[in-house]
């Protein structure tokens, strides 16, 4: 990763590689569709009262935690002027720590503002987290598996029990299949909605967005 040809090789993925526009829009408004299901996910879990499970919740947390940080980072690999803002302002959150927020900042930069070396941290960060959010995900699985899980009235649920195939795969099923068609009409309508106009001009530390 290079601060030179990031920008470009996002342009050449566009417009060169067979059907790279696709995969490109793809892989931006995929990770707002599995966001609004992760929200959604944190909804059911505090109605139903999940948060008394402390380890499948708190592990919850880390994996939210964890999927924010790869889609911040994700975000700031094109090297658009937002991408390059955004970088420079959240990071920047962190000089509010009293004493050691200034250090810490330039220590998460690796220089004095956002550049070639926390381009290239983030690109390695951004390519290892999902892998560890997948054995996250495996974790939290497994702790929910020790207890089972809750519903709103707070009772057994044993006797409501019901094969998971037929019943649960084809409802399983009907969901994905609405996803995907929101998800398709969203990257072949309208890929930009949820982006900044901003992205398309190459990052310049010189102009502020």
């Amino acid at each position: 990763s290079d601060t030179m040809t990031a920008f470009s090789s996002v342009t050449h993925i566009c417009r060169d590689v067979n059907y790279g526009w696709l995969i490109r829009y793809l892989h931006a408004n995929g990770a707002s569709m599995f966001f609004i299901c992760l929200f959604l996910h944190v909804g059911r879990g505090l109605y139903y009262g999940s948060y008394m499970y402390l380890e499948t919740w708190n592990i919850g947390v880390l994996l939210l935690f964890a999927v924010m940080a790869t889609a911040f980072m994700g975000y700031v690999l094109p090297w658009g002027q937002m991408s390059f803002w955004g970088a420079t302002v959240i990071t920047n959150l962190l000089s509010a720590i009293p004493y050691i927020g200034s250090d810490l900042v330039e220590w998460i930069w690796g220089g004095f503002s956002v550049d070639k070396a926390t381009l290239t941290r983030f690109f390695a960060f951004h390519f290892i987290l999902p892998f560890i959010i997948a054995a996250l995900a495996g974790v939290h699985l497994l702790f929910l598996h020790e207890t089972g899980s809750n519903n709103p009235s707070g009772l057994s649920s044993d006797a409501d029990k019901i094969p998971f195939h037929p019943y649960y795969t084809i409802k399983d099923i009907l969901g994905v299949l609405l996803l995907i068609l929101v998800l398709t009409s969203l990257v072949l309508f309208s890929p930009d909605l949820l982006g900044d106009p901003d992205n398309y001009t190459p990052a310049n530390p010189l102009n502020t967005p």
